[in-house]
């Protein structure tokens, strides 16, 4: 009866892996390229770069200098670090990046956010965000001001600068969202961010999310360039000061006030490595999964009999049917079609991944120990969120 239940479990991996394939093929993700072109769109005056920071020591040198290699010559572009009260020395190495920066032609400052306002909740980086976004502009029309928040874990590549902002003005996007090329190093990494990335392509569509007439809406917070009239008509982030998974609300802000957003995949010219080791990234998906599928329990209940029956299920029906062959039971040929079908399939979703969101196949045949991983993580993260309880980023409690 085991064999027979794990056989039904096979069967409906592989069906489900396939129809999880076609619907991220038919989403046709659009990707945005380097266009060779360094000159300037009219529709841009002045750009704002703004890079929220707490406890980055391992991050903050790179992050600047990738950012300060990717910028082109002699445009109106300020670069704002915002230190949130960091305890390390983020403040520091972000000075003497400062410091040291050989471009003259580059507006440089790093500020402190200073304290949260009395008797308001703020989570996350939406503080030193909106303290940066609130400084004041030296030129231009706010229609042609922009905003472009990244996140200090992100690696930016020459040519992403003039290629965000010439696909922006042409598109008259109001928000520009990069979904970037995901790094792993550690195990841990290369366990769960591969099945992550699967899962984010299927269940926010890209294709739906570029359709003003669809209300699904997604941004990837590590890179947002906003049209700084259209982030003010929003409320930028104090309009959504106290929700944890910021990026999905300014997203669904900007379609529900009928503004343009533009989602694209930035993995050509984007990387992002999120965590650096199992404790990192425990601490970050507990803090954000149940939040992500919006603190609904039968959402957060199938995204683990998902990710169990397609990433763990095949690789479980293929343990027993070789244990049962080991004890000399015989296999049915459909069986073992069916198993091996399964397993072929897993590599296959592996390898379109690899191929759409540059998530390489290494340890692809570790999935099933990434897929028991999110299993733990879910409910941790459902306990943590309604609780409180251990609900922390970098040490700093957050607030339900």
């Amino acid at each position: 009866m085991p064999l027979i239940l794990w056989l039904a479990s096979a069967s409906s991996a592989c069906l489900l892996l396939l129809l999880l394939a076609l619907e991220l093929q038919l989403g046709r993700a659009p990707r945005l390229s380097a266009s060779g072109s360094q000159e300037r769109p009219s529709g841009c005056s002045w750009l704002r770069i703004l890079v929220p920071a707490y406890n980055e020591h391992d991050n903050i040198t790179d992050c600047l200098g990738a950012i300060v290699a990717a910028l082109p010559p002699d445009w109106p572009i300020e670069l704002v670090v915002i230190d949130d009260a960091s305890s390390d020395d983020t403040q520091a190495l972000a000075d003497s990046a400062r410091l040291a920066c050989p471009r003259t032609d580059l507006s440089w400052r790093v500020v402190q956010a200073g304290p949260r306002p009395g008797g308001e909740r703020w989570s996350g980086k939406n503080w030193p965000a909106s303290v940066g976004a609130d400084l004041s502009w030296p030129v231009g029309d706010a229609s042609s001001q922009w905003l472009l928040f990244l996140d200090a874990d992100v690696r930016l590549r020459p040519g992403v600068i003039e290629a965000a902002l010439q696909e922006a003005c042409s598109q008259g996007s109001d928000l520009l969202t990069l979904a970037p090329r995901l790094e792993c190093s550690c195990l841990a990494e290369w366990l769960v961010q591969p099945i992550v990335a699967t899962l984010l392509g299927l269940g926010f569509p890209i294709r739906r999310s570029n359709d003003p007439d669809d209300p699904t809406a997604f941004a990837a917070g590590p890179f947002m360039l906003f049209r700084y009239s259209s982030y003010r008509a929003i409320g930028g982030h104090r309009g959504v000061a106290s929700e944890v998974v910021e990026d999905l609300a300014l997203a669904r802000k900007i379609k529900q006030a009928n503004l343009r957003l533009r989602y694209l995949l930035g993995v050509d010219l984007v990387d992002l490595q999120m965590y650096r080791s199992l404790a990192a990234l425990w601490e970050g998906w507990t803090k954000n999964w149940f939040l992500g599928v919006d603190r609904n329990w039968f959402k957060a209940a199938g995204s683990v009999g998902v990710v169990l029956l397609l990433f763990a299920g095949p690789w479980v029906a293929a343990a027993l049917l070789l244990l049962q062959q080991l004890l000399g039971g015989a296999v049915m040929p459909l069986t073992a079609i069916t198993v091996g079908a399964s397993l072929v399939l897993v590599l296959a979703i592996r390898l379109w991944s690899s191929w759409r969101f540059g998530t390489p196949i290494r340890f692809w045949w570790l999935s099933w120990l990434g897929a028991f991983l999110i299993a733990a993580i879910v409910p941790a993260s459902i306990w943590k969120t309604t609780t409180g309880r251990g609900w922390t980023w970098r040490g700093r409690l957050l607030e339900g």
